[in-house]
């Protein structure tokens, strides 16, 4: 079962106005959409992304039963093609609530979980591009290497991705329990509580989505969506995600740099954003519910400029 992550948190930080117009860029199973629904007046509107065939099923069901809601399948780093499916041309709000949803990681057909066999899958959208399977066929030890080092933060990503290159060599490494094997037996440090295959599933599974890229190019448009006041709520779940975040917003927040020792006026540092919160996390009764929650990291801004 879904367990939506941080549900009355991030509404409640998104919503400024019930008549408004946001965008839950991720649907997923539509957990933060139904609540934003809730909270909204019959004058308010939201637009449903999602990248995952499954995923806008769902959302076109909740569509067809309430028509404040509009549904888009693409990437969210298209929002700004998106927005003409709204009335408005910014909108009050967008929210964000990254990583993998619970159905994606419990289907073994998806290939995201090292714990389930299943095909080597996962893509988002698993009706277009390249399979995590036909990216290992292809890549060299270099590249495998670097994914896994720079997307995983992998600290045995040479000695993986060797390993992965001399299997793949004796035969086509096409099921998540084949890959999570020979993860395994290359990795030399298990850690405790932490399966050895979880930070090169999660590279492999990044890299084959673009996941970065994708977050980078939302971030550099997303104030031209937002209307002056409107919020921008993020959740990710991994320090990467986190990171860019976290720098896009204390850098709208801080402006232009300027050294010390020049004096300036504020109005001409042309700040863009408000930071509203530090950190944010689940409390402890939502981790023990949900255990996949617990490394869930919200962050919320809003702009000024």
């Amino acid at each position: 079962m879904h367990e939506t992550v941080l549900l009355k948190e991030a509404v409640k930080a998104l919503i400024t106005k019930p008549s408004g117009t946001y965008i839950d860029a991720t649907f997923g199973r539509g957990g933060h959409s139904k609540e934003i629904l809730k909270e909204l007046s019959p004058e308010g509107s939201l637009l449903a992304v999602d990248r995952d065939p499954e995923a806008i099923l769902y959302a076109m069901k909740l569509a067809a039963v309430d028509s404040r809601l509009k549904v888009y399948k693409g990437l969210f780093s298209e929002l700004s093609l998106m927005i003409g499916s709204t009335s408005r041309d910014e909108v009050d709000g967008v929210l964000l609530d990254l990583g993998v949803s619970s159905p994606q990681l419990d289907s073994s057909d998806r290939g995201f979980s090292f714990l389930k066999n299943g095909p080597l899958d996962m893509r988002m959208d698993n009706s277009s591009g390249m399979r995590a399977s036909e990216w290992l066929a292809r890549a060299d030890q270099a590249e495998i290497e670097q994914v896994l080092r720079d997307f995983g933060e992998e600290r045995y990503s040479r000695r993986i991705a060797k390993a992965i290159v001399m299997s793949r060599d004796l035969s086509p490494i096409n099921t998540t329990t084949e890959l999570s094997k020979i993860i395994s037996e290359a990795h030399p440090n298990w850690e405790k509580k932490k399966h050895p295959a979880t930070r090169s599933f999660q590279a492999i599974r990044i890299k084959i989505n673009s996941e970065l890229k994708e977050l980078s190019k939302l971030l550099e448009s997303v104030l031209d969506l937002l209307v002056v006041g409107g919020r921008l709520v993020v959740i990710s779940f991994h320090s990467l995600e986190d990171r860019l975040v976290k720098r896009f917003m204390r850098d709208m927040s801080r402006g232009i740099s300027v050294p010390k020792e020049i004096p300036i006026e504020d109005s001409y540092v042309n700040r863009r954003m408000k930071l509203l919160s530090g950190a944010i996390k689940p409390c402890e009764s939502e981790t023990k519910i949900n255990p996949r929650a617990r490394s869930a990291i919200m962050r919320v801004a809003e702009k000024i400029n």
